[in-house]
C-alpha cells in the first residue's frame, strides 16, 4: 500500500492555482480513477483524530458492546447517504453543490448549501487542526498550541492547493502510516489489561444513551456522506462507489472508532491527545500528524468547492478553486487558533441534525421525483451542464428546515435519521403533488 496506483501517479500534472479541478463543470472519463485510489481517499477522511476522538467519546459513555450498537446503528446511515449520493454524483460527475441545483435545491439554494457545507467543513477543520497543535504542543513543549495550530493550517492548505491529485499522493503516504499508528496503540496499551475485562467495563463518564452515541457518529461524518459526489464524481462506475464506500466506512468506523472505545476505558480518559501519546510517545504523534493532514484536506477542498459554487450562483462569479481554498485555509486556521475544540460535542450534535435533510432532498429528488433529471441525462454524454436550472427551489428549503427542526425536536429514535427520513419523505411526498417544479420530459 506503500506506493500508488499508476492511475495516482499519471494525474501528477499539477498547474498551480490555475488548477480547479472541474469545480463548476462535469468530470470528464479521462480524469476518472481506479476505485483503489478513491477508496484509501474515502478511508483516509476517516483515518485520523476524529475517529479516536468519537470513539474515546462513546467510551466514556457507554459500555463497549453498547458501542457497538451505537456504530452500526451510525454507520449503516453513513454508508446509505454516502453511496446514494456518490452513485449520483458518479454518473453525473458532479460536486455535491453542483449537483444540488439539478437535485432539488436549484440554482440559488445550490448555493446555500454549499454555503452551509463550507461553514460546516471549517468548522471541522479547525476542530482537527487545535486538536492536533495541542498534541504537538504537549510533547514539545515551549511553543504554545495555537502556534501549531497556524503551521498546521497553513500546511494543509499547502496540500490542498495543488488538488485532487496532490492529495491522492497524500492518502497513499498517510494512510498506511495511521493503520500503523492504530496497530501500535493497540498492541501496547491494550495487550496490558485483558480484554475481556475491558469488553465488559464500565465508562468512567456521564451515561449516553444510544440514540446520543449513534447521533455521534452518523453526525461525525455525516458530512463526509454528503459530500460524496465531490469524491465519487472522480470514479469509474457505480460498483467501485459500493465497494470503496463499503470498504472505508466499514473499516473507519468499526476499527478505528472501536479502538478509540477500548482505548478510553483503557486509560479511563476521553482526551484523544492523552490516549494517542500515551499509546505511542513521539513516533506516535509524528504519524497523527500526517495522518490529520490526509482528513483535514478533504474538509478543506470540499469546502472550496461548496464555496466556489456559491460565489458563482450569488455573484456570477467563476473564482478560481485554488484561490478560494488559501481564503478558506486562513479562516480555518484562525479558527483552530481561537479553540474551537472546546465546543466539539456540541458542534457534532448540530450537524447531526442539519446536514441529513440536504442528503434526504437530494436522493429523493434524483433517484425518486426526477423533476430535473431528465436536462441532466440529456447533456451527459456530450460532458456539458444543462443550460438551464430552477432558479429557487422553495419546496426543498421549506422541508429542509422543518426536516431539521424534526431531528432536533423529535424526542424518539435517532435524530440524525429523523432529519434524513423526513427530508426524504416530505420531498417525496411534495414530487409526487407537484409542488417541486414542472414535470420531467419525456
Amino acid at each position: 500500500m506503500s506506493q500508488p496506483p499508476t492511475d495516482v501517479a499519471a494525474l501528477d500534472t499539477d498547474t498551480g492555482l490555475a488548477r480547479d479541478d472541474y469545480a463548476l463543470e462535469r468530470v470528464p472519463p479521462a480524469a476518472r480513477y481506479g476505485w483503489t485510489t478513491i477508496a484509501v481517499q474515502r478511508f483516509g477522511l476517516l483515518s485520523a483524530l476524529s475517529q479516536f476522538l468519537l470513539g474515546a467519546t462513546l467510551g466514556m459513555g457507554m459500555g463497549f458492546w453498547q458501542a457497538v450498537l451505537a456504530v452500526t446503528l451510525g454507520a449503516a446511515i453513513l454508508e446509505l447517504v454516502a453511496i446514494a449520493l456518490g452513485i449520483a454524483g458518479m454518473r453525473e460527475g458532479l460536486s455535491t453543490s453542483l449537483l444540488a441545483r439539478w437535485a432539488g435545491f436549484g440554482r440559488y439554494g445550490s448555493g446555500l448549501v454549499g454555503l452551509v457545507i463550507a461553514v460546516c467543513l471549517l468548522g471541522w477543520f479547525g476542530v482537527q487542526s487545535a486538536v492536533l497543535a495541542q498534541g504537538v504542543s504537549a510533547l514539545l513543549g515551549g511553543s504554545p498550541a495555537w502556534i501549531w495550530a497556524i503551521v498546521g493550517g497553513l500546511a494543509i492548505t499547502a496540500i490542498v492547493v495543488h488538488g485532487f491529485a496532490g492529495m491522492a499522493w497524500t492518502a497513499w503516504i498517510t494512510v498506511p502510516a495511521f493503520l500503523a499508528l492504530a496497530g501500535w496503540a493497540i498492541a501496547v496499551e491494550l495487550a496490558q489489561r485483558p480484554l475481556g475485562e475491558l469488553l465488559t467495563s464500565a465508562p468512567a463518564g456521564p451515561p449516553m444513551s444510544l440514540a446520543q452515541g449513534a447521533t455521534l457518529v452518523a453526525g461525525g461524518f455525516i458530512v463526509g456522506a454528503v459530500i460524496s459526489p465531490d469524491m465519487c464524481r472522480f470514479n469509474r462506475s457505480a460498483a467501485d462507489v459500493v465497494k470503496q464506500t463499503v470498504i472505508g466506512i466499514s473499516l473507519g468506523e468499526y476499527v478505528l472508532a472501536l479502538v478509540g472505545v477500548l482505548l478510553a476505558h483503557a486509560l479511563r480518559t476521553g482526551d484523544v491527545v492523552t490516549i494517542v501519546t500515551t499509546t505511542s510517545g513521539t513516533v506516535g504523534v509524528l504519524v497523527l500528524v500526517s495522518a490529520t493532514f490526509k482528513t483535514n484536506d478533504w474538509n478543506l477542498y470540499a469546502a472550496s468547492l461548496g464555496v466556489t459554487n456559491t460565489l458563482h450562483t450569488a455573484f456570477g462569479v467563476r473564482a478560481g478553486r485554488a484561490a478560494v481554498t488559501v481564503a478558506l485555509g486562513v479562516v480555518g486556521t484562525a479558527l483552530a487558533a481561537l479553540g474551537i475544540a472546546d465546543h466539539l460535542v456540541g458542534f457534532l450534535v448540530l450537524l447531526g441534525v442539519a446536514i441529513p435533510p440536504i442528503a434526504g432532498i437530494m436522493v429523493a429528488e434524483y433517484f425518486v421525483v426526477r423533476t430535473w433529471r431528465p436536462d441532466l441525462e440529456a447533456t451527459r454524454e456530450r460532458g456539458e451542464l444543462p443550460a438551464h436550472a430552477p432558479g429557487w427551489a422553495p419546496a426543498a428549503l421549506v422541508i429542509w428546515v422543518l426536516s431539521a427542526l424534526a431531528g432536533h425536536f423529535l424526542a424518539w429514535g435517532i435524530p440524525a435519521l429523523n432529519a434524513l427520513l423526513a427530508a426524504f419523505v416530505l420531498y417525496a411526498a411534495a414530487g409526487r403533488l407537484g409542488l417541486t417544479g414542472p414535470k420531467p420530459r419525456s
